[in-house]
């Protein structure tokens, strides 16, 4: 029986779908299948407010307590759900009938959550019991700013023995650009080395979200640093799997909404191959 009343899309992700408090299925686009996600603030609190969000009444703050039993019931739920239920038939459509990862992602910053490592440790558990260790990705989606503390540390290294990775958000290499578009006034010399950290730690890639703003789509200015950025990071041998740039697809739940396009597809992918000449891997998606 499957545990969902309708179809998904890829441009419908409410993270309540399903009626639990931190597990909730996504069609990805990226994906190109259905990502679990791990939604570990459930409070709708971040500590930056990015101007594409998509999460409505979204508050500064950091994840709540998390339940870790009430997450494992949930996870083992929904997987059960997936694996041996018939939620493929039912809720996704055909073409994308296959289980890509499971995300920590949601509704914040999830490394803000102090049980990080423990959370990480009941996904492993959970992902043993439907023999899904080394089958699917275990992905972390995260604005990269607290992988100086420790427990996040300890969380990585427990995503890496499980062939997990990082996606670790860059957008923008200025501190009038990252004021600009999310909000935080962390410098770009402290991203630079947070991701060195955390790139030593779990197999990571960036990820930069480029949109119109204004009508205007990044600056020449915006453009160059985002290049000296990524260049800065290979010369200090940041072992980088590769960029992942993406378009805005879902529309924003912030107050700057009406100022924001999404781009053509041509300037993506003239952009891609822009970084791409700095020798790093790049994948697009709108």
């Amino acid at each position: 029986m499957s545990i969902l009343p309708a179809t998904l899309t890829t441009t419908h992700h409410p993270r309540d779908i399903v009626g639990m408090t931190y597990v909730y299925p996504v069609v990805s686009r990226r994906a190109g299948g259905v990502s679990v996600g791990v939604n570990l603030n459930p409070n709708n609190a971040c500590n930056w407010r990015c101007a594409y969000c998509q999460v409505p009444n979204l508050q500064r703050g950091a994840a709540p307590e998390i339940d870790l039993a009430v997450l494992e019931q949930e996870l083992t739920t929904m997987l059960d759900s997936i694996v041996r239920g018939d939620f493929m038939q039912t809720s996704v459509p055909e073409g994308m009938r296959v289980l890509h990862d499971i995300a920590i992602s949601g509704n914040g910053e999830p490394t803000s959550a102090k049980a990080f490592a423990e959370v990480v440790a009941v996904i492993a558990r959970v992902m043993a019991v439907f023999d899904l260790v080394g089958k699917i990705k275990l992905v972390l989606i995260s604005n990269g700013s607290l992988m100086d503390k420790a427990y996040v540390q300890v969380g990585l290294r427990e995503m890496a023995a499980l062939g997990g990775e990082l996606w670790f958000k860059v957008d923008s290499a200025t501190r009038a650009g990252l004021r600009r578009i999310n909000d935080t006034e962390i410098a770009p010399a402290r991203v630079l080395a947070n991701l060195q950290m955390a790139a030593s730690l779990c197999p990571t890639w960036l990820q930069t979200c480029v949109f119109a703003m204004d009508g205007e789509p990044p600056s020449v200015l915006e453009q160059a640093a985002y290049l000296d950025f990524i260049r800065q990071a290979l010369a200090l041998n940041v072992a980088l799997q590769g960029v992942l740039l993406y378009g805005i697809a879902r529309d924003s739940q912030q107050p700057e909404a009406a100022r924001l396009a999404a781009l053509p597809r041509a300037w993506l992918d003239d952009f891609a191959t822009r970084i791409a000449v700095c020798g790093i891997q790049v994948k697009v998606s709108v």
